[in-house]
């Protein structure tokens, strides 16, 4: 698929980046169970669209959005010796389109904004059962750190 062009997300993709949001939920279902019922929402893509402080992209090929991700400018804790990052998130790859590249052809880019906004550092959560996802991040130069845990009480 070397015809996949990324470009920025507009108003007009709303509907579509909202299927692929809801496709990334049921995906992630089983592999949280603190993940509630029903239709869920990560994300307020209208306002990603609009921000500065964010750039969110889609993968298109021919007239048809396959694919999404976005890096957003955080501001890192006072202890961090970088005072802001990169936060990675909704890398999604429709499922016909899977196992071409086209995920790494996205983080590339954002990786390109980032450098470009002078941010020195890319940050993003995976589920620690995604295999999958855990080997292409660290195939792209992710490396595992702080891990997260849970209980039910």
């Amino acid at each position: 698929m070397t015809d996949v062009i990324l470009r920025e997300a507009k108003k007009e993709d709303l509907s579509t980046l909202l299927l692929f949001e809801q496709a990334l939920i049921e995906a992630e279902k089983p592999l949280d169970e603190f993940l509630g019922e029903g239709k869920l929402k990560y994300y307020n893509i209208e306002e990603m669209i609009a921000s500065d402080s964010t750039y969110l992209i889609v993968a298109v090929y021919g007239a048809k959005l396959i694919g999404s991700g976005y890096v957003r400018i955080e501001e890192n804790k006072i202890y961090h010796k970088n005072p802001k990052h990169g936060y990675i998130g909704f890398i999604y790859v429709e499922s016909n389109s899977r196992g071409k590249k086209i995920s790494t052809k996205i983080l590339k880019e954002l990786k390109r904004w980032a450098s470009k906004e002078e941010l020195k550092e890319l940050r993003l959560d995976v589920y620690n059962n995604n295999v999958p996802a855990l080997k292409s991040y660290e195939s792209f130069g992710f490396k595992k750190s702080l891990v997260n845990m849970r209980m039910n009480i």
